[in-house]
């Protein structure tokens, strides 16, 4: 199904990297949603006036916040996909996590009514009607909330929207929310138990705790996240691919919504080439990131020498020091001023986040000691920092 609707109503539905492409997925998504969570509030309520169940018509109200999301979403991603503009220069794109973390607040409004109303079902308990079609109405809820958060998720992971993994996610929390109010009216309608207030609750604490999960997604990317394992690999290994270029480091990536990310990087290039070819071969790979890999990417050239044998062997010393220190620590930016008397072993040294400044000290005077080993006259000069991509 969700295959049909995406070839029937999304115009170059492969070509995911594009922002008409994308926003045709988006509104597809958001009105979808607004049908099913509008049938499905109709279809509630009406159960829930037949069986007298606060817990059935509390959830019909669930699906029309659903529908206000789903509204939203649809709004959300629309303004999103604007153009930059004078006073927005790097586009609209973050909108789209706006929306999301509005549709995160009005979940969360929507389980604290339900624990309000909750709570006054447990002191005053009303009598249920147990009635057959309406259990029947709650099944159909739970295979079409299934399918919508499949639904969502698979064109949340196409087009990278948090907008539908929010709307995916909360779908997840309405089956265990219906599932929940059907087993209060089968538990009422087998042994005349009304656990209808209970479930009220336990549904409620479900449909906030899914709105706070949202949040805390939304706004990662809002207050600033570490880059993804495999998009580091990806631009890392794109820029080393061209001939000319020894390494980088310090790969930077500025999230400014889905498909809009703008990127800075350091590369290594051989000291003894001239400066005009090894500039010439950076513009050419910040051209390149712009049109294959659809990144704004700013490059830093480092020099380094290819030719001055000790300075690589003693940069393979310091990396074994460093090894044998924490397999983790990785140095960048190495170079030495030679001297009679005095060497500085000049570089940057990468460490864990979790490391103190208590720790960072010790890791440094350690570094120096072990080199002086070596020779007295090195002197090592270390600029300490942290990796901008998930360890994890």
């Amino acid at each position: 199904m969700t295959d049909f609707l995406v070839r029937k109503f999304v115009k170059n539905y492969e070509q995911t990297d594009q922002a008409e492409v994308r926003a045709a997925y988006g509104l597809m998504a958001g009105v979808v949603g607004i049908c099913c969570n509008l049938l499905l509030f109709g279809s509630k309520i009406f159960a829930g006036m037949i069986t007298g169940s606060i817990s059935v018509m509390a959830d019909g109200f669930n699906n029309l916040s659903d529908a206000v999301s789903s509204i939203v979403g649809f709004v959300g991603v629309k303004m999103a996909q604007k153009p930059a503009d004078a006073h927005h220069p790097f586009g609209h794109g973050r909108i789209e996590y706006i929306s999301a973390f509005i549709v995160a607040f009005l979940v969360i409004q929507v389980g604290f009514s339900l624990l309000k109303t909750s709570v006054g079902k447990l002191m005053h308990p009303q009598e249920m009607v147990f009635d057959g079609f309406s259990v029947g109405i709650l099944f159909f809820s739970v295979a079409v909330k299934l399918w919508m958060a499949l639904f969502n998720r698979k064109l949340g992971k196409k087009v990278n929207s948090k907008v539908m993994a929010a709307t995916a996610a909360d779908s997840l929390g309405d089956v265990a929310a219906t599932s929940a109010t059907i087993v209060s009216v089968m538990v009422f309608g087998i042994w005349k138990v009304n656990i209808d207030g209970l479930v009220g609750l336990a549904v409620s604490v479900l449909v906030m705790v899914a709105g706070i999960n949202i949040a805390k997604d939304t706004l990662k990317p809002l207050i600033g996240e570490p880059i993804d394992p495999e998009v580091y690999k990806k631009i890392v290994d794109f820029v080393n691919g061209y001939e000319g270029i020894l390494g980088n480091h310090d790969l930077i990536v500025h999230n400014y919504g889905p498909g809009r990310s703008m990127a800075s990087i350091h590369a290594e290039v051989p000291s003894e080439v001239d400066i005009e070819i090894s500039h010439e071969i950076v513009d050419r790979i910040e051209r390149d990131a712009a049109r294959k890999l659809g990144i704004f990417l700013v490059i830093h050239m480092d020099p380094v020498s290819i030719t001055d044998t000790r300075a690589r062997e003693l940069r393979q010393l310091t990396e074994e020091i460093l090894k044998s220190l924490d397999q983790r620590l990785t140095l960048h930016d190495f170079r030495v001023v030679w001297g009679s008397r005095r060497m500085n072993v000049i570089f940057d040294l990468v460490v864990p986040r979790e490391y103190t400044q208590q720790m960072k000290d010790a890791c440094k005077q350690e570094i120096g000691r072990k080199l002086k080993e070596k020779d007295e006259r090195y002197q090592a000069v270390i600029t300490m920092e942290c990796t901008y991509y998930s360890e994890e």
